[in-house]
């Protein structure tokens, strides 16, 4: 039996079926291709447009430093790190020794300055009476004088009649004498009356001067408005206050972080102790591309993912608000762009992101830890 030879045509011609299934499966991988864009367009469109993305963002908290507003050795340190605080909880206590002897100090300043005022206001009392009793000094000088001045006008009308009788040979020289005796003690009893005015006069000024000097120690004030009184009573606030910081107290409620202090130090005050970070009221600084910021607008929407928790852990916040400026204009050697080799730099600006205080109580967060972010920017 021979073999018929096939012809080179035969081989040449395509198959209609296989050609026609070929199209049918072209058509259909086109189709669900095409399906499959549409449902991604729908679900992009309908869930992620409008929605900016980065992983350039980190935890951050106000945190608190704790520092001494007095110097002192350490007597106690009552916390260690990583230890959950509450705001008032004392932290450290300092050697208060010399601060209980300054209250001390001024609570004894206090007491001799009341005793001074008390002692000043009865003053008063005293020098008005010695005042009374000038003013009668001063009367009684006066009278004195006035009887003075009638003694010697007695005693020189006495002598002009006697000298006038002297010279007719009416009276005795003798008697003349004792006229003129009379008249000269007359005269030197009222130069001592008029100095006697003089002088009460002058105790009774220097009387006056004393109660005015003393009164204005006192008029208007009382033991609890003296200066003296008032400027020691607020010396003793400051030692006591002072003797109050001796206690280094939380100032908020956190977890002790970086704590440099042992007992036995010798801190000066404003000296760094410890810090304080308050997990409870921890934020997001999201760095976000300058291209990205165009519609992102305080208040909108914010999902959050971080690598502590994983991406089953969702946190939702909200955007409270832009940074003053980029990263790059704060750093401690900005960048000098006025140069002929300048190349443009895409910028970042943070921006603050609050989160929802339940979700961080549930899953609390550490400062410092990446996030991812994703702010909704749809109306």
């Amino acid at each position: 039996m021979t073999d018929t030879p096939l012809d080179p045509a035969d081989d040449a011609m395509p198959d209609p079926e296989l050609e026609d299934k070929r199209r049918r499966l072209l058509r259909l991988f086109a189709l669900v291709v095409a399906g499959v864009a549409l449902i991604w367009g729908a679900w992009y469109f309908l869930t992620q447009f409008g929605r900016v993305h980065t992983d350039n963002a980190y935890v951050g908290a106000d945190i608190a430093l704790v520092t001494p507003l007095v110097s002192g050795p350490v007597k106690a340190v009552k916390v260690g790190g990583t230890q959950l605080v509450h705001k008032g909880d004392i932290l450290v206590e300092l050697d208060d020794a010399d601060a209980r002897v300054d209250v001390a100090t001024a609570e004894a300043q206090l007491q001799q300055a009341e005793q001074r005022f008390r002692q000043i206001s009865a003053g008063n009392s005293s020098l008005s009476a010695r005042l009374d009793a000038r003013d009668a000094d001063s009367s009684q000088a006066k009278a004195r004088l006035s009887a003075a001045i009638a003694d010697f006008e007695r005693a020189r009308l006495a002598l002009k009649r006697r000298a006038s009788l002297a010279a007719s040979g009416a009276i005795s020289a003798e008697e003349l004498t004792s006229v003129r005796t009379a008249y000269a003690q007359a005269e030197a009893a009222l130069n001592q009356a008029r100095a006697g005015v003089v002088a009460s006069q002058a105790m009774q000024a220097s009387a006056a001067g004393d109660l005015a000097a003393n009164r204005a120690l006192t008029d208007g004030l009382t033991i609890t408005t003296a200066p003296d009184v008032a400027a020691a009573r607020a010396r003793l606030a400051q030692a006591r206050l002072n003797l109050a910081r001796t206690s280094i107290r939380a100032p908020i409620t956190g977890v002790v972080t970086n704590r440099q202090v042992q007992t036995g130090q010798r801190v000066q005050a404003g000296t760094p102790l410890m810090t304080l970070v308050p997990l409870d009221a921890v934020f997001v600084d999201a760095n976000f591309k300058e291209g990205q910021l165009k519609h992102v607008k305080p208040g909108q929407p914010v999902e959050l993912t971080s690598d502590f928790y994983g991406s089953s852990v969702v946190f939702h916040g909200r955007v409270k608000g832009f940074a003053g400026g980029t990263g790059a204009a704060f750093a401690l050697i900005p960048a000098q762009n006025a140069t002929g080799n300048w190349v443009k730099v895409v910028q970042r600006l943070p921006v603050r992101i609050l989160l929802d205080p339940a979700e961080v109580k549930a899953h609390p967060l550490r400062v410092g830890l990446s996030m991812d972010v994703v702010i909704d920017t749809r109306d």
